[in-house]
């Protein structure tokens, strides 16, 4: 996300990576790394960290065909970046930029 909040919703977070609200909520129950703040009104709040995390699921079982087993493991196995995951989110925003930029137009 390009603003400087603390917290994202899930509404927010859903947007930018192009997934169902109910996706990440059912990936939040699939992958125990995935921990969201919840407010005193059950609102999730996703950090930076969450974005980052939510960003390497749906590259691994999106993009590389990963169940979400395999993907869990892989998590698991290798916690540290995967320098494809910044790659794929920036290659995203920059279509979405440019379709938008199409309907301008």
């Amino acid at each position: 996300m390009t603003t400087d909040r603390l917290y994202h919703t899930i509404s927010q977070v859903a947007e930018e990576l192009g997934e169902a609200p109910s996706t990440l909520r059912f990936w939040e129950t699939a992958f125990p790394q995935l921990k969201p703040v919840k407010n005193s009104r059950g609102t999730r709040c996703y950090t930076a960290r969450d974005i980052e995390l939510l960003k390497r699921i749906q590259y691994l079982t999106r993009h590389c065909g990963y169940t979400l087993e395999g993907a869990r493991e892989h998590l698991r196995s290798r916690p540290a970046e995967d320098p494809r995951v910044a790659l794929t989110a920036n290659l995203t925003e920059l279509r979405r930029f440019l379709v938008e930029l199409k309907e301008r137009i």
